[in-house]
């Protein structure tokens, strides 16, 4: 370390080093620095796929440190001061956490549209009150896929440890009489029953492996378990701690940079990061010459690691809100310089807000640093709360009629009956073209909109709450039957979430004709055999090729009467293909032949209207001028590319559906048509208005299946 960094680093080290009797170990330090940059590059797409196993490398520090510290007071003291480590640990934890956390709510009202707003007060609400991470799991958050995670997801981390700290010296407290093997057989019964409850939720329950206490404890006490066992650990020779603590560090270090999106998690991967972790905390103990301490000690990590935490707060916030101030996502230039800008907020946080408080004299008194953290965390409830009260409603307007039905016996936003009309009736797509005509005058937000705004992007079609509509990780195809299983004319709908969209109005068709409609859907999975890199798990997409082989093969040995091809057409370059290029137009034409060639009737579906924005998030910020949010045809609709894909799916013997006039006029795409919700985000059909379009679907679907219908 240079002897100018050193000095100018000097405030900054010196205020943060922690002036307990816990003696002062520099590879605790390393590593520390090791885990945040493992997540800050993954959070900011800079770094391997596996940088979120940092947050495990954490939970075993964290384990090992309060279990340490603890177990120090009580061979000192023989009691453990349950109040003056609580005050503590509000001291040195509370005070720069409310302030990212209050900084983020203020810049959120300012970036985000009312309708993302209100979910972040929610969860600074729940983070103010330490259970954040319950509120993540009850969302059903998935950490590693979410595409519009909220600016406080990063919270769920610090509310299992604040939850653990509040219960550990308890269960210690009850053990401290026994001796010693006894408090190790408590701390080892905890962290087994905790390993169970992991490995199971995580087939169970996913959401509640990887964001609860319970299923998470396991990590800590694997640091607890080293902290007990540190005299053991300070008899090791040096022959075997110095490779112990190397090994344990590459194994860290590997599971950075082999695990990935996915990869199952907690569980049983995070056994690698946290054994590497337990084995390098274990070897240091004896402190063995060219052990891992070496390369962990040096300067810069020593540095990187003392503002960990408060860098770990602000990255991630920035992550997320500048590209919202910007209007579009950051080139890694970019998402660089919010790594660097949040370790220079760091180290302010540091010299400002966390060593004034932590180690302020009038606060060091128990009593006065609880409560302390008690007034902190109430004002932080409180100011939450309250700018969820004072948010303004959306400013919609009247009340207004729903689209008149396209069929005698259809019903706006209700489910049609099982026997209506067999067709639409002549003249349906005309009403539906005029109809639209009249929807893109619409100015202002109507009051009954359905759905409404804030239930939009929850607004999935049946495909995607039953598991017919497969995530990422997904590949088995379950049986997805709806209508008359006894039917002898089954259609399937095949292709991504864009072919799921459709289910309301295929499922109203079926009914209405007695057929037997089946759902093969994965979200970011077209139909077509092109080439897929997912950028959502980083790397080849091969769940999406074996999903889409075994579909096709099965859709060669059932043979059903018609195949309609649903596939989104907003894939960027990213997925390593081009939409509407020639590998696209070539595997749409092999596509619908080898269907053909099974005896099935293939319709193609065109593509829906792609929007600029999220189309409820604009809504919401601009409720009394739509025209702010409406779409114009020439950027949503490709007129080339659906002219090239009508040709190849043509003389494929394949029938086109060009959907565009049913969403858009010659120039310009509704985003609302009579009270009716037209997109439910950026790119997916709501479901009340395909329920609408009904009549018409089905029409067609008749259509294209005259030729084999009996």
């Amino acid at each position: 370390m240079p002897a100018s960094w050193r000095r100018a680093a000097l405030p900054v080290l010196v205020l943060t080093r922690n002036p307990s009797s816990m003696p002062y170990r520099r590879d605790v330090e390393g590593l520390r620095a090791v885990a945040v940059l493992a997540v800050l590059l993954y959070h900011a797409r800079l770094g391997p796929l596996g940088g979120y196993v940092g947050v495990d490398v954490f939970y075993v520090l964290s384990g090992f440190l309060i279990t340490g510290l603890l177990r120090r007071e009580v061979a000192t003291t023989g009691r453990i001061a349950l109040v003056a480590f609580y005050a503590r640990r509000a001291r040195r934890l509370l005070p720069a956490a409310l302030v990212v956390l209050l900084v983020t709510l203020g810049v959120s009202l300012l970036l985000l549209s009312p309708l993302r707003a209100r979910p972040v007060l929610g969860d600074a609400v729940a983070v103010a009150l330490y259970v954040g991470n319950y509120r993540f799991a009850l969302l059903g958050t998935d950490y590693l896929g979410d595409a519009a995670p909220s600016p406080l997801q990063h919270y769920w981390s610090l509310g299992v440890e604040e939850q653990f700290y509040l219960l550990w010296p308890v269960l210690l407290l009850l053990v401290r009489r026994a001796r010693r093997p006894a408090a190790s057989l408590a701390v080892l019964a905890v962290g087994a029953g905790s390993l169970a409850v992991c490995a199971w939720l995580a087939s169970a329950a996913p959401p509640w492996a990887f964001f609860s206490l319970p299923a998470r404890a396991w990590e800590l006490t694997a640091g607890a378990t080293v902290a007990l066992a540190a005299e053991r650990g300070r008899q090791l020779p040096s022959w075997l701690a110095t490779p112990l603590g190397w090994i344990g560090l590459l194994t860290i270090v590997a599971s950075v940079l082999l695990l990935g999106g996915a990869t199952p998690f907690p569980w049983p991967a995070a056994l690698l990061p946290v054994a590497g972790t337990a084995a390098v905390l274990l070897a240091g103990a004896s402190a063995p010459r060219g052990g891992a301490q070496v390369l962990l000690g040096r300067g810069p990590l020593q540095l990187t690691g003392r503002l960990s935490y408060p860098w770990y707060l602000w990255h991630w916030p920035l992550i997320v809100l500048v590209p919202e101030a910007f209007g579009r996502p950051l080139p890694p230039v970019g998402r660089l310089l919010i790594v660097l800008g949040s370790g220079l907020l760091a180290a302010l946080t540091v010299v400002l807000v966390e060593n004034p408080v932590r180690f302020a004299r009038r606060l060091r008194s128990p009593v006065r640093g609880l409560a302390l953290g008690g007034a902190l965390s109430a004002g932080a409830v409180f100011v939450a709360a309250g700018s969820a009260a004072v948010l303004p409603p959306v400013d919609a307007g009247p009340a207004v009629p729903a689209p008149a039905p396209l069929a005698p016996s259809a019903r706006a936003a209700t489910p049609l009956p099982a026997r209506p009309q067999r067709s639409a009736p002549p003249g349906a797509e005309a009403r539906v073209t005029s109809t639209i005509a009249q929807a893109v005058t619409i100015r202002t937000l109507p009051a009954n909109l359905l759905p409404s705004l804030e239930q939009a992007h929850q607004d999935d079609a049946l495909p995607f709450l039953d598991g017919c509509n497969l995530a990422f990780l997904d590949s088995r195809q379950p049986a997805c039957g709806y209508g008359d299983v006894r039917s002898p004319t089954r259609v399937v709908a095949f292709g991504d979430s864009h072919a799921a969209q459709w289910f309301p109005a295929l499922r109203a068709a079926a009914e209405q004709h007695n057929w037997r409609l089946e759902s093969l859907s994965k979200s970011t999975c077209p139909p077509l055999d092109v080439p897929i890199f997912s950028p959502v798990l980083r790397r080849p997409f091969t769940e999406c090729v074996r999903w889409r082989r075994a579909v096709l093969a099965r859709l060669a040995s059932e043979r059903p009467a018609l195949v309609v091809l649903g596939v989104a057409r907003h894939y960027g370059p990213e997925y390593t293909f081009r939409v509407y290029g020639r590998a696209w137009l070539t595997a749409l034409g092999s596509t619908v032949r080898q269907l053909r060639a099974n005896g099935s009737q293939v319709l193609v579906l065109g593509p829906t209207p792609k929007p600029e924005f999220d189309e409820p998030d604009c809504l919401a910020a601009h409720p009394r001028d739509l025209a702010r949010c409406t779409p114009s045809r020439a950027l949503a609709v490709n007129e080339q590319g659906t002219r090239a894909e009508q040709a190849v799916v043509q003389a494929a013997g394949g029938t086109y559906l060009d959907v565009s006039p049913w969403v858009c006029t010659s120039h310009t795409c509704a985003v609302v048509v009579g009270n009716l919700l037209v997109f439910r985000d950026d790119n997916h059909l709501s479901t009340a208005f395909t329920r609408w379009l009904a009549p018409v679907l089905g029409a067609r679907l008749q259509r294209a299946l005259k030729p084999t219908e009996r």
